[in-house]
């Protein structure tokens, strides 16, 4: 089966890349073959029409994200590309295994940092790195939440190498956003395309909402026998991620607050209610670390809940993520997780990182400053894809400005080879072309481990680019484990 029919000519494989759907001979990988099948049977005139139907009900349902432009919010439809992206179950299988060992390690490590330290006593990661981190939150030392484990929702960035084999990009411990949208792609794609969930075993994704509120459960101090009161907290509609935070405090059925609607008391936070107050279990947090508790961290937030801190340091309420947990999230740090994994579970990786380059190292920022023009240098604690450059595609004077950052900071900077991301079809004006993306998992961490099935695909939807992410001008894919074992 291949897609060749469509438009009448040939997709386009680009060279030295690996293609989620098409293989070197231009057939259809196996997991792909209902959609190959669709494409063949209807061509570019019904593809173009499903999209259509898709931006239709993406509007429909309300489905936005919040993009910052020129000082000013906008609100813009989620972009959903209509051709899925598809991975076989056996190796989604192996893929979720090495995400939840890698987590495993990043929190026994976190409680460590903040504990007895004996990681950075044995020098298997240097201490000056984590400890002069800006994510290394003081007010968090000699804590230990429940279960040791900090980070209890991870999304974890995968690429694809040229050989096909999943590569860990980074890892996102903080406020780790995009589920929603893994969860709205889905009941898209299934009213758009009827016939090819009846033609495919597509392992389902909808018990994630269902699965964070057993994690938060989990978490709550007062016990299983107690109902928790869990709230999701948000910093507002103006946040880029709120409708998110709506979207999962709906899917959980529990509040979504904002600071103002909770305060702390005899030592115990407390949620107004038109019926009195509630006592508060558990804090699915929305807002970064330092705006959380204006008394324990930064002094000018609007954003927190006064002595939040205090309580959470009592055990009296448990939030998710602990503060303190971005000292893992920082792209030095990932550097080191190999040696992590093997430290704490005396385990070999089963997901390998990305080859780093530390600019703090003398070596390997002099490597790094003589080949800017073939890697990409990212700082060490932004996200959204913001301050990176990607050197083969950089002028002269924005690697010599990058130079000079890296000269000034180099505890701030890495770099790594720039990568051929996979690709996958997708419907650009009414033609199928390839483009790169990336997958996020999310992997939540409790009494229980669990593994989200696939995760957020995110495109490029600029020919050739390698840039992603939805504030940049990305898209996304429904991601399709297909059932592949007999």
């Amino acid at each position: 089966m291949s897609l060749e029919n469509f438009t009448g000519g040939h997709y386009p494989l680009p060279a030295n890349c690996f293609d989620e759907l098409v293989a070197a001979d231009g057939k259809a990988r196996a997991p792909a073959t209902a959609i190959a099948r669709f494409i063949d049977k209807h061509g570019a005139a019904e593809l173009c029409s499903r999209q259509h139907l898709l931006n239709q009900t993406i509007s429909d349902m309300g489905v936005c994200f919040t993009l910052y432009a020129e000082g000013t919010n906008i609100d813009r439809a989620w972009p959903l590309d209509v051709i899925p992206r598809t991975i076989p179950n056996s190796e989604w299988q192996r893929t979720s295994a090495g995400l939840k060992q890698r987590l495993t390690a990043l929190n026994l490590f976190i409680d460590d940092l903040y504990n007895e330290q004996k990681i950075l006593k044995d020098g298997i990661v240097p201490a000056e790195l984590v400890l002069n981190s800006k994510n290394y939150l003081a007010p968090c030392q000699g804590m230990s939440p429940r279960y040791g484990v900090w980070a209890n929702i991870c999304g974890t960035d995968l690429v694809r190498d040229e050989q096909g084999t999943f590569l860990v990009l980074e890892d996102n411990l903080r406020v780790p956003s995009g589920v929603s949208y893994m969860l709205e792609n889905r009941t898209v794609m299934k009213r758009v395309f009827p016939e090819l969930f009846a033609d495919s075993t597509i392992v389902p994704v909808d018990d994630y909402p269902a699965q964070l509120w057993q994690m938060l459960a989990s978490l709550s101090p007062r016990g299983e026998h107690v109902p928790p009161c869990i709230v999701v907290l948000t910093p507002g509609i103006y946040n880029s991620a709120y409708f998110e935070h709506s979207y999962l405090a709906q899917q959980m059925g529990v509040e979504l607050a904002e600071n103002h609607d909770l305060f702390v008391e005899d030592d115990k936070v407390w949620l107004k209610s038109l019926r009195g107050k509630r006592q508060v279990d558990v804090i699915y947090r929305r807002i970064d670390d330092v705006f959380i508790d204006p008394l324990a961290f930064r002094p000018d937030s609007v954003l927190g809940i006064p002595g939040l801190i205090a309580v959470w340091r009592k055990g009296n309420v448990a939030i998710a993520n602990a503060p303190g947990s971005g000292v893992a999230d920082d792209k030095v740090i990932y550097a080191f997780v190999p040696k992590i994994i093997e430290y704490y579970l005396s385990e070999q990786p089963l997901i390998q990182n990305v080859e780093t380059f530390l600019c703090q190292n003398p070596l390997e920022r002099s490597y790094v400053l003589a080949n800017l023009d073939k890697l990409v240098v990212k700082p060490a604690n932004e996200s959204g894809g913001y301050g990176i450059l990607i050197g083969p595609r950089a002028t002269q004077a924005e690697r010599a400005q990058m130079a000079l950052a890296i000269q000034a900071n180099p505890r701030n900077f890495i770099a790594q080879p720039t990568l051929n991301l996979s690709t996958a079809p997708t419907l650009c004006d009414g033609v199928l072309e390839p483009r790169h993306l990336d997958l996020r998992p999310f992997i939540l961490q409790g009494a229980e481990l669990y593994c989200s099935t696939g995760g957020l695909s995110r495109v490029a939807l600029t020919k050739g680019s390698l840039v992603v992410n939805s504030s940049q001008g990305g898209g996304s894919k429904d991601t399709w484990i297909i059932n592949d074992e007999g």
